[in-house]
């Protein structure tokens, strides 16, 4: 990628209508917006069907989209709802996601839209069947998986009948038999999901701005992948996590991280030669330009906590093959589309990998001003193939952090820029351009010079996460005028 720079703002964060963000009019319009202030990068968060906590990060499926992001408008277009099916819709908050409530209403919306698809069957036929035959592969066991928790109270896999735990093929198709109204239901949700997903970024690339997409390392216990794929995690007999993944004591917890996903069974993985990871990646690089691996130090080695601990401070280290995996990648795709998100805890190992595979890393301007003038993350020792971030969807707004910050961090902050304080966020911004490295993102919130209220993520806090949405009027000309400015200046 050459140099540029763009804008993190998650789908769910844009403004619009019925009370998320979708793929519709607003997704194009921000599109757009890019474009006027010469941005070739937007960055957004995983896309997958959350569960409980509403995070990106713990999805019922590593492949499937979430309906909740379907543009209901778009379907009014396609005669899939009427204007009147839309009509005295509820009052949904502007600068939040109420995820209860919109889930609520968008699911009734997505019934009648069904209904109406099965209607008008004749018209979607050949693109229906289309995307059926291109995405049975892992379509089928997820469709199966989100109708079977709906007939059992949506409880985790895990504590289903023996029979279908197991997989049993006499209880599975019996199942798919009784099931088959509500199983083509999720596969219809997925139609228009990817039906308006790749209709949007083809707007966006004929735009000239490319898609960075995030995979997580982990995929949530309660998912069709491990249901599915039991062999290639470690449980025990009962489909319990033996071991489940986080990080020890960091920047950001005491305790460290626990997240409760089931770690890897890299030796299985191998067997099958890693096939369930690398059908991953080539997903979503045709779903995106370009990906960022979340807790890519995962590949090296994993932070393993015993299941029956309740924090992460007790763990150990394990290896896994993430070279190995690296390099099957790389003889089917040459040169890797890929951001390294190499924070927290990294070692030699991890950077030997990184680079291994000519990957960028990536740079915390929050982080750079915690020790002296060593410090990795100050931009004048950012390195070209990195990419910068102010902050992350789990750090604090740039405004947010200054306020909490150190005195020590504020006295080297004041050190290094020599400027006054009551111009800091956009000093802060324009300090990420300046650097060396080819790209350079910050999320939405420190462009718009937000504090701590519009904060995306807290980590290891389970509720109130996600919400944020900013609207329109909040985008000023002059900070528009600021982001193209310092896009010329710096070259991107």
């Amino acid at each position: 990628m050459n140099r540029s720079s763009g804008i993190l703002l998650h789908i769910s964060s844009l403004p619009g209508n019925y009370g998320i963000g979708s793929m519709g009019r607003d997704a194009r319009r921000f599109v757009d917006f890019l474009v006027a202030t010469n941005q070739k990068l937007w960055q957004i968060l995983p896309l997958g069907p959350t569960g409980y906590g509403n995070s990106p990060y713990q999805c019922y499926s590593a492949f499937a989209g979430s309906s909740i992001f379907i543009d209901l408008d778009e379907l009014v277009g396609e005669q899939l709802l009427t204007v009147e099916d839309l009509e005295n819709s509820p009052s949904f908050p502007e600068n939040r996601v109420d995820y209860d409530r919109v889930w609520e209403y968008k699911r009734g919306r997505m019934r009648l839209a069904f209904q109406n698809f099965q209607e008008k069957f004749e018209f979607f036929k050949d693109d229906y069947y289309n995307f059926l035959g291109e995405h049975s592969w892992w379509l089928d066991d997820y469709a199966l998986f989100r109708a079977i928790k709906g007939l059992d109270e949506q409880k985790v896999w895990n504590e289903w009948k023996p029979e279908l735990k197991k997989r049993d093929e006499r209880e599975l198709q019996l199942h798919r038999h009784q099931l088959d109204k509500e199983i083509n239901f999720h596969r219809f949700l997925q139609f228009l999901f990817f039906r308006q997903w790749f209709a949007l970024k083809q707007y966006a690339n004929e735009k000239n701005v490319s898609i960075i997409g995030d995979i997580p390392l982990y995929v949530s216990l309660d998912s069709s992948d491990v249901w599915a794929n039991q062999d290639i995690f470690l449980l025990d007999k009962e489909g319990q996590p033996t071991l489940v993944g986080g990080v020890p004591p960091d920047y950001f917890s005491e305790t460290g991280q626990l997240w409760g996903n089931p770690v890897f069974n890299w030796s299985h993985l191998k067997k099958r030669n890693y096939d369930w990871w690398v059908a991953r990646v080539h997903f979503n690089l045709r779903m995106f330009d370009c990906v960022r691996i979340d807790h890519f130090r995962g590949l090296e080695s994993f932070w393993a906590v015993s299941a029956t601990e309740k924090t992460a401070i007790i763990g150990e280290w394990l290896p896994a093959n993430g070279h190995e995996l690296l390099s099957i990648l790389k003889n089917q795709l040459g040169e890797l589309p890929v951001i390294a998100e190499d924070l927290g805890v990294i070692t030699p190992e991890v950077e030997k990998l990184r680079d291994d595979f000519k990957l960028p890393g990536m740079k915390i301007l929050q982080f750079a001003f915690s020790s002296d003038e060593k410090n990795k993350d100050l931009p004048h020792n950012i390195e070209p193939n990195f990419v910068v971030y102010t902050g992350t969807h789990d750090n604090d707004t740039s405004r947010g952090w200054f306020r909490h910050a150190t005195a020590p961090e504020k006295r080297l902050l004041k050190q290094y820029l020599k400027f006054p304080f009551f111009r800091f966020s956009r000093r802060f911004v324009e300090m990420a351009w300046s650097t060396a490295a080819r790209q350079t993102i910050i999320p939405m919130q420190d462009l718009l010079q937000l504090g701590t209220r519009a904060r995306m993520n807290v980590p290891g806090i389970a509720s109130g996460n996600w919400e944020w949405r900013f609207r329109w009027k909040m985008l000023k000309r002059t900070q528009q005028g600021f982001l193209r400015e310092i896009t010329k200046r710096y070259n991107r």
